[in-house]
């Protein structure tokens, strides 16, 4: 029982995007009759490490590729987004998987992007409402009008009123989206209060709350098996090392995010117990035993292909001993 997470981040240490990407898709298919449940892919652009920017294109491939595999694209910055082509590209996506993709909707966090797409964002709460609105109403599949403009998006998505959406965040704001429509909510932090807010605000706007993931306090995001922790630390702690500190930099004095990391050594990644894990089989047995997926991210930080299939066959063999 493990969930599976891509990011392609392809720094001049790690292997060519083209290894990086065709091995995403081959462990994507090979995994999913293995104790996959899900694979999650993120976007962001502009980053140095060529960090997935177009989700959709590879959600697309794994699909192809699979049969039962549920994708989550999360987050999907919905601001960079224009609401109709966005809407077509969910629709083609939703046939071709026969409803297997779903949708975490961010607002995005870095200067550096709004500033690529040419978007204000001191107005991207704004944005994101409008743009939300709006392209819920595109996929019900029906004719819109909209400020004299007729849209209609088609072809319609294979899922009656299209895949399931939520909302990622870590504000009220974030959370009161969620509640507004009654979509699902992740948290990018652990908190209680947040937690009672968007179920009261789900209620008050008629809603029953949708589904909710909140991080635990101490739990790995990112977890390898490995036969011998200590060589696994030397063979791959670099390539983790690289993911923790690019994805620290995006969060400027934001230490909220359960995920990030401060480390800047190996060693000290590894002494802190943190997102980042190495386990042994036996150990990543127990944790799949306790009632939780292991969150293994296959290729972080660029780790080569033929590196990276060990460490995927050992969480394998610890589901199935769990």
């Amino acid at each position: 029982m493990f969930t599976l997470r891509f990011d392609m981040r392809a720094p001049a240490a790690g292997a060519p995007a083209t290894d990086l990407y065709a091995g995403a898709i081959d462990m994507c298919a090979w995994a999913e009759t293995r104790g996959a449940m899900i694979a999650v892919l993120s976007e962001h652009h502009c980053a140095g490490d060529g960090h997935l920017p177009a989700p959709q294109i590879l959600a697309s491939a794994i699909a192809a590729r699979t049969k039962q595999l549920a994708i989550l694209l999360a987050a999907v910055p919905i601001t960079f987004w224009d609401p109709v082509r966005l809407a077509e590209e969910i629709n083609v996506l939703d046939i071709i998987s026969r409803g297997r993709v779903s949708y975490a909707f961010g607002i995005g966090h870095r200067p550096e992007e709004y500033e690529h797409f040419g978007v204000d964002m001191d107005g991207r709460g704004r944005l994101a409402d409008e743009s939300l609105a709006l392209l819920r109403r595109l996929l019900e599949g029906e004719p819109v009008e909209l400020d004299g403009r007729r849209i209609h998006v088609t072809p319609a998505p294979a899922t009656p009123g299209g895949p399931y959406l939520l909302i990622a965040g870590g504000s009220k704001a974030a959370a009161r989206r969620a509640a507004k429509y009654g979509l699902g909510f992740i948290s990018q932090t652990d908190s209680p209060e947040l937690k009672d807010f968007y179920e009261a605000e789900c209620r008050a706007n008629g809603h029953e709350p949708g589904v909710i993931q909140f991080p635990t306090p101490g739990a790995p995001t990112t977890v390898f098996v490995a036969d011998d922790v200590d060589a696994a630390w030397e063979e791959i702690g670099p390539h983790l090392l690289h993911d923790a500190k690019t994805a620290a930099s995006y969060r400027h004095g934001d230490d909220s995010v359960v995920s990030i990391s401060r480390a800047d050594t190996v060693a000290a990644l590894r002494q802190t117990p943190g997102p980042y894990r190495i386990f042994t089989i036996n150990e990543a047995a127990a944790y799949i035993h306790g009632g939780r997926p292991l969150p293994l991210l296959p290729l972080c930080g660029g780790i080569p292909p033929d590196i990276a299939w060990p460490y995927l066959e050992r969480a394998v063999m610890a589901s199935e001993r769990a």
